[in-house]
Formats: structure tokens, C-alpha cells, sequence
């Protein structure tokens, strides 16, 4: 039975409560907009369904920009941090990323928190089985008590739930997550509307009882000594008394156990039909695909700070229960392990990203956005900057306004995003440093310089953070211009280069030259009084970003001007309704990619796969250039 006439019509219906929902229902209502956030399970609100972790390789810069744009998921992530490491540390500052082992409790708790602080979000507690569509454009939801909600616009952020089934071993079971439905009837829909959908699927490892491992065993893996945070608001703070994370390791026996397993296995009995994450194989693949290896290292991460639970990373599996446990104990420290379940792996459908706007809108239906692993990606913070990106854009949208679209230089969420509309992905997206080809402008450390200023003019950033931002960089181009124009004596530093094994001086240099040498970081010269005298009362973060910026200029300024010519093509606008079909000097493959893709730019052409450097050339010259 319909009630519309007892329920609220809103801006934006997010569908979803993930990592990428939360951002989503966040972002757009932060900005403005009613916005009604739907999920199956109110006690689930942002559930770490996988590993109780944030950041990584490229995942981390991932989080720092999103707090840069004033997303929640950089806040949360440091409210709940257990242990914090910045990886990389030994390479370049364009590899830094910063990662962090989070409290799974304390993180759902505290995103529920900030979304029920926002008093422009509500909720609502069911499945959605249907879309509203009117004429090509979205206008609601209809729930499975069979309620409908209107819009204006409709984002959809529904994880590993569309027609989602469990695999353990033989046993195989609806569910989008363990313990919790599958969600059916919106797949169906968007077939029949003209949405083309696939089959994926990603594992988890199964959760032990840490009261039954023997730590002893295996070798201490703690947190930075001096640990940093996330978030670049003052409102956070570094974690204290960080918990240790343990590192053990898999060994031949216990391949063997798993090896009798493999019959019962889905994935190789083929009952597994969507294809993996290949950058985060199950073990059964580990052993199958590196047979020549004789142990595979395992990650023992505790899932907080009051419980036993320990999630065991490196084992993902969706062998039989029996065999997964039998093999669990015979790694050293796992001897008398207890399971609290098993591993399993999950098949569910999506979308192909190349049904998409730059602004994650789709093609088909207007004002209708997908985010997160609804288009083909892995992880949290793929999905969570996603959800902030469509959210924004459902907004604008709504309001007539501008999409808000970052480009490759200016972001790794501008990466990530371009790489799935243009280039499409047929196995789970996950990012990587590598991906970006302008990471040494993209780093960890600059995110809020990057962003922050145009986040403020969307009503995203406060304005504590723009006046924090820039503060922040005027103090920078102060210290840079400081150690460019004061000298230093080599009385006072020849013992330093002495013994950092450096040539000597025989006369006065200016400290960017003595900075600039490979053996001599800034943290080295800090010790010096003439140094100590320009970085007094100066944040750790403006001494490390003036370290960067002096120390890698000539790479910056070569990467900023390739990044320049490059976005030239983006400059030169498409206009809509190009009729490709009629330029028979494009060859046909091209023709159709991009009439099915309908890029906005020529730079945006230039990188959908099959697009070659002469159809781009045949463009330009169509378009008067």
C-alpha cells in the first residue's frame, strides 16, 4: 500500500550505508540537500566488511584528499585508530602512504555518529527493490514494505549485495555479506532499462579468537614511533598506546592441507563464474599460482581495542571450514587457534563504469550515480571517495550546477575515476601508486594544498580549513625562500657532513645546496642553529613539505609541465550530440566507443581504450583546432 502523502520528498536518496553511501549521504547534505540515507541494517552503518584498516600503497593519499575536500572518512579513521604506520618510508615522498589499524566498532559507531549530527540526513531501514523512473530521469525509490519515496536524485552504493552469494567450500548461500540477505530486483530493473551488468567477486579470511594464539611465535609488527594521523583537521589527534600487530608465516604442510580442499573448492570446481581481485589473491590461488614458494607471509591484526577478534590478513579463502582451520593450525602461533567463522569468498553483480559520466552519472538515467563496488572497484577507500564525488555531483546536479570533476593531475580520485569511465575495468579496480602518472605531484603530504581551496568554494571545506590551508603555505614558501637566500659555514656544518659521509664545504653554501645532496635530510640540519633559527615554532608538516619541494624542485617542475601540456586537450570541448557515425576517417572502433562513451573533452577521448593518437588527431582537426 503506498502512504506518499505521510512521508517526505527529498533532494537525494542514497541507497547504502558503505563506505561510499556515508560519504555520499555526507557530502550532499553537507552541501545543502535533504538527503535520506537507506540501509538494510541501521546497526551496520559503515561496516568494515574486510580488513579493519584504512590508507596503504595509494589508498592512503586516497583518504588525505578526501579529508582535503572535508569527506568524513580521514576523521573517522583517526577517532578509530589502533596503530598507525606511514609505508614507503624508504622510498620517495611521491610513494609515502599513510595506513592505519582501526577499531571496526568505534569506526561504524563514529560514522553513524557524524551522519546523525547532520540534521540534513535521515534514515530509513529496508531493502530498495525498485527505482522511480519517469521519462529517463530518476525521481525515487520504492522499499520492499512497498513504500515509495521520491527525489530528484538517486545514488546507488549497494557494495557486494546485488544478487550476492556466499561460497564455503561446497556450501553456497544468498547474502550480501555473511549473516546478512542479498538484495534482488534493482539488477533486473536496470537490465531491462538498458544497463549492461557482470559478475565479480572478493573474498575475506577467516576471524580467529585472539585468546588462542601464541604471539610468542610470531615476530611484532608495531606502530610508527612517532605517530601522524589522517585528517588535517585540528579536531583529531595522533593515536596513543598503539597495539602491535603480529607477522607470521605459512609453510609447506600447511599448503598441503589446503591443496585437499581444492576439489571442494568454488572457484576451481567453477562454481565461482565473476572474476577476483588480482592483486589480493585467496591462499588456495597463492599456492596454486606460486607453487614454487614455500611459505606466504600472514598479517595478525587485531579488530580493536576490547576485543579478542583478530582478522587474518593474507588468508582469504573460501575452502571448506574443516580444512581452513585444520590448515590455520599449523602456522606457527595458530597451534590451538579457535575460529570465530570462517573465510568465504562473495559473488555479486555490477555495473561496467563506462555506463558513466565523468561526474559518476549515468548515461541512461538522468540524475541516477553510481559509487563504489556497484562500478568495479575493491576497498573502502575507493569506494569512499566515490560516494563523496556523487554525492557532491548529485547536488550540483540538482541545483543546475556544474559537475565538480577532478583531473588526473589534480588527484588520485581524479585517476581512479577517469580510469573507470574511460577505460573500464572486467576484474575489481584497486588503486595503485602506479596507476597515477603525476604522483610526485599527488602526494600524501600536499592533498589539502591541492584541494581544500575548491572544496570550500563547493561549501564542502571550512573555513578554519582554507585559513589553515593557507597559512600552511605561506609558511612553506617562507622557508623555502629562507634556505635559498641563508648561507651557512662550513665550521658550523662540515662536522655534520662529516658525518653523514658528504663532501665538505670550503666555503659558505646556502642551505638549499647543502638540503639538496642525497645523504642530507632536514631532519639532519634541524640540529644546526642557523636552521633551528628559521623552523622555530614551525608545524613538523611545513618543515617536511619545504623539505620536499627544495629537495625535488627541477622533478616537481618537469612533472607540472608535462602535466600542463597534457591538460591542453582538456581545454578543447566536445560538443554534445557529435556526430561520430559521419567521420569516416575515424576507424569503426572508434566511432563506437565514443558514441557509447560521449566524452565532454578531447583530453578525456584521448583515453578511452581504443582510442588511438590518430583519432584523437582527426578530432582536433574536426573540431577547428
Amino acid at each position: 500500500m503506498k502512504t506518499n502523502n505521510l512521508y517526505s520528498s527529498y533532494d537525494v536518496i542514497v541507497v547504502g550505508a558503505g563506505h561510499a553511501g556515508c560519504e555520499a549521504a555526507n557530502a550532499a547534505a553537507k552541501m545543502g540537500s535533504k538527503v535520506l540515507l537507506i540501509t538494510m541494517d541501521m546497526n551496520k552503518i559503515a561496516q568494515m566488511s574486510c580488513n579493519p584498516a584504512m590508507g596503504g600503497i595509494a589508498k592512503g593519499q586516497i583518504i588525505r584528499e578526501i579529508d582535503a575536500i572535508g569527506g568524513g572518512s580521514g576523521i573517522i579513521s583517526d577517532k578509530s585508530t589502533i596503530q598507525f604506520r606511514m609505508l614507503n618510508r624508504s622510498k620517495g615522498p611521491a610513494m609515502w602512504s599513510p595506513r592505519s589499524q582501526n577499531d571496526r566498532m568505534v569506526f561504524s559507531a563514529e560514522w553513524r555518529q557524524l551522519l546523525e549530527e547532520n540534521l540534513n540526513v535521515d534514515f530509513w531501514q529496508d531493502m530498495v527493490s525498485e527505482l522511480l523512473v519517469k521519462d529517463n530521469r530518476v525521481v525515487g525509490v520504492k522499499v520492499g514494505m512497498g513504500i515509495e519515496f521520491t527525489a530528484k536524485a538517486v545514488v546507488l552504493t549497494n557494495g557486494t549485495f546485488l544478487n550476492g552469494i556466499i561460497h564455503i567450500g561446497q556450501k553456497q548461500f544468498g547474502g550480501g555479506r555473511i549473516g546478512e540477505k542479498s538484495a534482488s530486483g534493482l539488477t533486473e530493473q536496470l537490465i531491462q532499462l538498458g544497463f549492461e551488468s557482470g559478475r565479480m567477486k572478493t573474498g575475506t579470511p577467516p576471524r580467529i579468537d585472539g585468546r588462542s594464539l601464541n604471539y610468542d611465535a610470531m615476530e611484532a609488527q608495531a606502530g610508527d614511533e612517532n605517530p601522524s594521523k589522517f585528517s588535517y583537521s585540528k579536531n583529531t589527534k595522533s593515536v596513543e598506546n598503539q597495539k602491535h600487530c603480529w607477522i607470521t608465516y605459512t609453510n609447506e604442510k600447511v599448503h598441503e592441507i589446503l591443496r585437499t580442499g581444492f576439489d571442494d573448492s568454488p572457484m576451481y570446481a567453477g562454481r565461482i563464474k565473476g572474476l577476483g581481485p588480482r592483486y589480493c589473491p585467496s591462499i588456495e590461488d597463492k599456492i596454486n599460482r606460486f607453487a614454487e614458494r614455500d611459505r606466504h607471509q600472514i598479517f595478525v591484526e587485531p579488530e580493536g581495542w576490547s576485543t579478542v577478534e583478530i582478522y587474518v590478513n593474507g588468508f582469504s579463502t573460501s575452502l571448506p571450514d574443516n580444512v581452513q582451520l585444520k590448515a590455520l593450525r599449523l602456522i606457527p602461533g595458530f597451534e590451538n587457534a579457535k575460529m570465530f567463522r570462517p573465510g568465504y569468498a562473495i559473488e555479486y553483480d555490477y555495473f561496467p563504469p563506462t555506463q558513466l559520466k565523468l561526474n559518476l552519472e549515468t548515461h541512461l538515467i538522468k540524475n541516477l550515480f553510481f559509487a563504489g563496488q556497484i562500478n568495479g572497484t575493491t576497498g573502502y577507500e575507493e569506494a569512499a571517495c566515490q560516494g563523496l564525488m556523487a554525492g557532491i555531483n548529485a547536488h550540483l546536479n540538482i541545483n543546475e550546477k556544474e559537475s565538480y570533476i577532478l583531473s588526473r593531475a589534480e588527484a588520485y580520485i581524479g585517476v581512479l575515476i577517469d580510469d573507470l569511465v574511460n577505460k573500464g575495468t572486467d576484474e575489481p579496480y584497486r588503486m595503485f601508486t602506479s596507476r597515477a602518472e603525476y604522483r610526485i605531484l599527488l602526494r600524501q603530504d600536499n592533498a589539502d594544498i591541492r584541494l581544500t581551496e575548491k572544496a570550500h568554494k563547493l561549501g564542502m571545506a571550512s573555513d578554519d580549513a582554507l585559513n589553515q590551508v593557507q597559512k600552511r603555505k605561506e609558511e612553506t614558501e617562507k622557508l623555502i625562500k629562507d634556505f635559498k637566500k641563508t648561507s651557512i659555514t662550513p665550521s658550523e656544518i662540515n662536522p655534520l657532513l662529516l658525518e653523514l659521509e658528504t663532501a665538505e664545504i670550503p666555503q659558505n653554501y646556502k642551505l638549499d645546496q647543502i638540503l639538496s645532496r642525497p645523504q642530507v635530510s632536514m631532519q639532519n640540519l634541524l640540529s644546526l642553529e642557523t636552521v633551528k633559527k628559521l623552523t622555530e615554532n614551525l608545524e613538523e608538516e611545513v618543515i617536511l613539505q619545504a623539505e620536499i619541494l627544495l629537495k625535488y624542485e627541477g622533478y616537481l617542475e618537469k612533472e607540472q609541465l608535462l602535466a600542463e601540456k597534457m591538460n591542453r586537450l582538456e581545454d578543447i570541448k566536445i560538443w554534445e550530440n557529435f556526430d561520430y557515425q559521419n567521420l569516416k576517417s575515424l576507424s569503426i572502433e572508434a566511432r563506437e566507443k565514443l558514441k557509447k562513451h560521449q566524452p565532454k573533452t578531447l583530453g578525456q577521448a584521448s583515453r578511452i581504450s581504443g582510442i588511438s593518437p590518430s583519432d584523437v588527431s582527426i578530432l582536433m582537426v574536426h573540431l577547428g583546432r
